[in-house]
């Protein structure tokens, strides 16, 4: 019988800062390091606000190095149309959603395991997405998601502007 106290073998993912995203993939970063210290455990810049055409590209590149998502947590405000639950990779995700308008995705692996992305808007440029993802996958970052989209130029566009 397996020790359930064992600890889970974790893929790190590779640094590929400068690695030029090509259409169609998904673009997400995760601090590189098994030491999980800083406010944000990476970031992901989604193509559109459209959730059921962005999030299983995430998923699916998230499930490889950090096993099967259970569940996904999303501001209710920055998304169209978010459903309670997706089937990827024939898998069910839970979609929770909550107006909280903090820039951020929450993903959990298994029942209790946390991971906290910064969103990336998807109208940004691509240096200032660059510098955004890059500031929060720094294992020493203290700065909060809306901060550091603010610090890059990177922030949400207000409907209307």
């Amino acid at each position: 019988m397996p020790d359930s106290d064992s600890p889970r073998a974790t893929r790190l993912l590779p640094d590929t800062l400068h690695q030029v995203a090509k259409p169609g993939t998904a673009v997400v970063r995760l601090e590189t390091t098994h030491e999980r210290q800083g406010v944000l455990d990476g970031a992901w810049w989604p193509r559109s606000r459209d959730i059921a055409a962005e999030l299983p590209a995430l998923i699916t590149a998230l499930t490889e190095y950090l096993g099967p998502v259970t569940r996904i947590g999303l501001d209710a405000t920055a998304w169209e149309e978010l459903p309670t639950r997706l089937i990827v990779d024939d898998r069910v995700v839970h979609i929770d959603s909550f107006p909280v308008g903090d820039d951020t995705v929450l993903v959990t692996r298994g029942e209790a395991d946390h991971f906290s992305l910064l969103v990336v808007p998807p109208h940004a440029a691509p240096e200032a997405a660059r510098a955004a993802m890059a500031e929060a996958v720094r294992a020493d970052n203290i700065t909060q998601a809306a901060q550091i989209l603010i610090d890059t130029g990177t922030g949400r566009v207000e409907p209307g502007t």
